[in-house]
């Protein structure tokens, strides 16, 4: 009888050799070590659990399927996992605008709430709206840069930009983001940030 060896603390590059292999068990460990991130940049990019859901199998299906061709010594999985995701969130998004010119419908709160949470709920729409309204590409940098909380350099590899492109494509999403936070009365215009 062969015992697995214990997958918990070898790299991610030699998991993945392992998974070049066909080992089920390495593959389980790096889903549990990352599996997470492509599934958080789907719904923050996306703003549903089942799409997220979905990003997150094909991702992970991606990097089995992957597995022969991994480098070791590269950017390594996590950074891969977010790549993947993101492009294939940028895919979802592209796809949605065109097959349908109707709004998604709101999901009801049945639930009575306090003035306070009531408050907290149309600020986070209001926030989750500013952001739907920016381009995919914008809308990636903000998720990238203060949601997956990547550096700047970090959020240009995963975006495939040099990063003074990046740097130029943030500034413009966090204008765009400011502008539309300011019409809806959520920020002064006179207001200096901090």
């Amino acid at each position: 009888m062969q015992v697995e060896a214990d997958l918990s603390v070898e790299s991610d590059d030699a998991l993945m050799a392992q998974v070049a292999g066909r080992s089920s068990g390495a593959f389980r460990q790096l889903a549990a070590r990352h599996g997470r991130l492509p599934f958080q940049i789907g719904w923050r990019m996306l703003g549903d659990a089942t799409e997220a859901e979905d990003i997150a199998q094909e991702a992970l299906l991606r990097l089995w399927d992957h597995a022969g061709r991994w480098k070791a010594g590269g950017p390594g999985v996590a950074a891969w996992l977010k790549r993947v995701a993101m492009n294939l969130c940028l895919d979802r998004l592209r796809r949605r605008k065109f097959g349908s010119d109707e709004e998604v419908p709101e999901r009801a709160d049945e639930s009575p709430l306090a003035d306070a949470l009531l408050d907290e709920d149309r600020m986070a729409d209001t926030i989750k709206a500013a952001m739907g309204a920016l381009p995919d590409r914008q809308r990636a940098a903000i998720v990238l840069t203060y949601y997956e909380e990547l550096t700047n350099m970090a959020a240009a590899q995963a975006m495939d930009m040099n990063i003074k492109a990046f740097e130029s494509l943030l500034l413009r999403a966090r204008a765009g983001l400011r502008n539309s936070l300011e019409a809806a009365g959520i920020l002064s215009p006179f207001t200096e940030a901090g």
